[in-house]
């Protein structure tokens, strides 16, 4: 069967068991053990027939109609950023296979970065491959963020301690939420990263299980600073060409968060100048 109309069958059985008979107006049933919606319901509630509802779910391909998906949509109540997966997986499209190279941006975005000395900022791909990052970024996460190295397999490194904090959680969701959001259902790139994590890590197992789906944008996440402890940093993330994102770390005046990027500034300019790893803290 198609890898998309398999991954479309999985997103339409997630997102039908999310949803409660209450939240789309149906009376509760006494002893219901449906978890979510019954395929009945959802295809009731688009319009459609029975039978057509369950082919989806089982992954055999059919050529979607935009009416039908907008009933579907509407059905399942999905969000804009919901919909717009959907349909991109519904709907044929050219193949648009995203370099995992720098070579569309050009030498601009490296030499800017590197310019960034208090701004921590790293370029990734839409599977969260990292492709460059400047020295403070570097510095910030010695050993993770650098070329060849991944955002989403850095996130679930994390010790269990660590992920006590709700911060690390929202940052796993939206690291999780986005890989599907942008990650191409055809990449084996994608299949690798997927595969690994659901094999050692059962929270990304239940992230991935839960089919949310997100674009970059911007937050907070907790960040350990060598040699002077843990901080919350904010982050945002533009959309460069080819398929690239640029995440830039932001830090506000006369804060805790500022003191540490000029203190990890401050360590990279001693490591320069004695040609050795500067001692910290």
């Amino acid at each position: 069967m198609p890898v998309k109309a398999m991954v479309l069958a999985d997103f339409l059985r997630a997102r039908r068991g999310q949803l409660t008979p209450q939240d789309v107006g149906i009376a509760p049933e006494p002893g219901r053990r449906v978890r979510g919606l019954r395929r009945e319901e959802v295809a009731e509630r688009a319009s459609i027939s029975v039978e057509y509802y369950v082919r989806l779910e089982q992954g055999r391909p059919h050529q979607m109609s935009e009416q039908v998906l907008v009933a579907l949509a509407e059905a399942l109540q999905l969000d804009g950023t919901s919909r717009e997966y959907m349909y991109r997986l519904a709907l044929p499209s050219p193949s648009d296979a995203w370099s995992s190279s720098l070579a569309q941006i050009g030498p601009v975005i490296p030499k800017l970065l590197q310019q960034w000395e208090h701004t921590p900022a790293k370029v990734f791909d839409r599977h969260q491959d990292i492709l460059y990052a400047n020295d403070l970024a570097s510095a910030l996460s010695p050993g993770y963020v650098m070329p060849d190295k991944n955002v989403v397999l850095n996130v679930f490194t994390a010790t269990e301690p660590q992920r006590v904090n709700p911060a690390w959680r929202a940052t796993a969701r939206i690291s999780v939420a986005a890989l599907r959001f942008y990650g191409d259902p055809m990449s084996p790139r994608l299949h690798e990263i997927v595969g690994e994590l659901s094999l050692r890590d059962k929270d990304f197992r239940e992230m991935w299980a839960d089919h949310e789906v997100s674009p970059f944008t911007s937050g907070t996440a907790p960040n350990h600073v060598p040699g002077f402890g843990w901080v919350d940093l904010r982050w945002q993330i533009f959309e460069l060409p080819g398929g690239h994102f640029l995440h830039v770390a932001l830090f506000e005046p006369n804060t805790r968060a500022a003191a540490s990027m000029e203190f990890l500034t401050a360590a990279l300019r001693a490591e320069r100048l004695t040609g050795a790893p500067s001692a910290t803290p």
